[in-house]
């Protein structure tokens, strides 16, 4: 090993290491953590965020990564990744003054809870003000980070996709929407006879629980290098490639459940999949948010919505549930999952519809952070949207603005990466038809040879390439969203 990535590394074992005991924080807050203990957690959560981003910063890790800069033709490709992922980050980092790092931490670790309280009582003023702080925040921060010219919302979007600005996504969101909406309305109409009563029928958590393990352990989800839990908002965490968590939640709804669990697996099998000479370093992730939406939308929908995917295993799911899904055959469980009809809550979304509920959020955070939207007129401009996109209209803020956990955790500009996601993910289908027998594996249960496919085209790099740069090299061409409308149109032009 290069003596001077040798120092580098000391220093990044240490950051890794507080970086890990944030995540677990976080993960517990979700799911295990009593209510009175957020204030005292969120202040732990500030101390090791000001120890990471003190090493981070620090002169140790600076010099180092200078010296490393200077030799990046004697390094590995690993080396090489990690030095310039490093790099971006301490740019980022050494930007923001360290008590605002500090503050903004405990802010969000309180954020979460605060959000949930308000959730459950459907009360969006509960949550209003800390939203506030948080803007305020990221609007600071990015104002520090930002290139001469560059628009906030911009610099913001770039931490979980480069190269997809507004400008680019804005004209990416006219061209799905241009395919998706005449096919919306004529599938929504055909929709109209279908019944899926049978999906909200009384099932029981145990129930859900069940069938939930069943399917994640299926798609390819290791337990033993993994936990499945319960939280207000599923979603996906790990501290390495042999510790990767996941959670669900169960509704009255077993669709809700069964698709939540195989989204959220999808990440999973991303992380479990990265190699081990990049987990647990900053080239150790997913390549961009996108891509990691990609996996997870393309196990929920392009592999869990095919018929072929439940042929071998509906059995399974008849047995654990029972009536009356017994008596349900196939293909009307099919008909009734996946069924078009505009719903309020974007977890719940069809394939068809999913887009504008990410397009809502979208260009509400472009009114936040752009046009500085006053924040108590948030939930008004949410339900026109929803009027105006979708021809529905929340009764109150629990299945409006409240619905997402993402700002409460200050993550703007990740919801474009949902969409994004889906197109990059029918990108690859279109590529993996021409090269295997794709309904065939899973008419077979062959499930495993899909996900492997994407393990080597896909989750083993991390962040050694970009998004764009595995679609080309999996795919033969850059980005083309086309695809994604072709894809919708195959399934429900029928």
């Amino acid at each position: 090993m290069n003596q001077s990535f040798e120092k580098l590394q000391n220093q990044l074992e240490k950051a890794m290491a507080l970086q890990t005991a944030m995540v677990l924080f976080e993960w517990d807050n979700e799911t295990a953590a009593p209510k009175e203990a957020a204030e005292r957690t969120a202040a732990v959560i500030g101390s090791l965020s000001s120890q990471y981003l003190d090493i981070m910063t620090g002169e140790k890790l600076k010099t180092a990564l200078k010296e490393c800069s200077g030799q990046m033709s004697e390094m590995t490709e690993v080396e090489q990744a990690i030095v310039r992922e490093t790099e971006e980050e301490v740019e980022k980092l050494e930007r923001i003054p360290a008590d605002e790092y500090r503050s903004f931490a405990e802010l969000t670790a309180r954020a979460t809870g605060i959000w949930a309280d308000a959730r459950e009582k459907k009360d969006f003023s509960l949550f209003a003000p800390v939203l506030k702080e948080i803007v305020d925040y990221q609007k600071r921060f990015a104002s520090y980070q930002a290139k001469e010219g560059q628009k906030l919302y911009d610099v913001m979007l770039d931490n979980y996709e480069k190269d997809f600005g507004m400008k680019e996504l804005d004209e990416f969101f006219r061209v799905v929407k241009e395919g998706i909406v005449p096919l919306l309305k004529e599938s929504a109409k055909r929709s109209e006879q279908i019944d899926d009563s049978f999906l909200s029928a009384g099932y029981t958590e145990e129930q859900q629980e069940k069938a939930a393990r069943f399917l994640a352990e299926y798609v390819g989800f290791d337990f033993d290098r993994g936990i499945l839990a319960v939280s207000a908002h599923p979603f996906t965490t790990n501290l390495h490639n042999k510790d990767v968590r996941i959670t669900t939640h169960y509704l009255d709804r077993i669709d809700s459940s069964i698709y939540s669990v195989i989204h959220e697996s999808g990440h999973a099998v991303y992380e479990l999949g990265i190699r081990d000479d990049l987990t647990q370093t900053p080239a150790g992730q997913g390549a961009s948010m996108g891509m990691h939406e990609s996996q997870s939308r393309f196990f929920e929908n392009i592999m869990g919505r095919n018929r072929n995917f439940w042929v071998p295993i509906y059995g399974n799911m008849q047995e654990i549930f029972g009536s009356p899904l017994k008596e349900v055959s196939l293909d009307d469980f099919l008909a009734a999952v996946n069924k078009t009809i505009p719903r309020l809550i974007r977890t719940e979304a069809d394939e068809l519809s999913y887009c504008l509920h990410v397009l809502v959020r979208y260009e509400i955070e472009k009114l936040m952070i752009e046009e500085n939207a006053e924040i108590d007129s948030l939930p008004e401009l949410w339900n026109d949207k929803y009027e105006e996109y979708l021809g529905i209209r929340p009764k109150d803020d629990g299945e409006g603005i409240l619905q997402d956990i993402h700002w409460s955790q200050g993550s703007f500009g990740y919801f474009p990466s949902y969409a994004l996601g889906n197109a990059f993910g029918a990108q690859l289908y279109h590529r993996m038809k021409q090269e295997m027998d794709f309904d065939g594996l899973l008419r077979e249960g062959r499930a495993d040879v899909i996900r492997e496919y994407l393990r080597e085209h896909i989750h083993q790099y991390g962040k050694l390439k970009t998004s764009r740069q595995l679609l080309k090299d999996a795919t033969g061409e850059d980005f083309n969203p086309a695809y994604y409308v072709e894809y919708l149109t195959e399934r429900y032009g029928k």
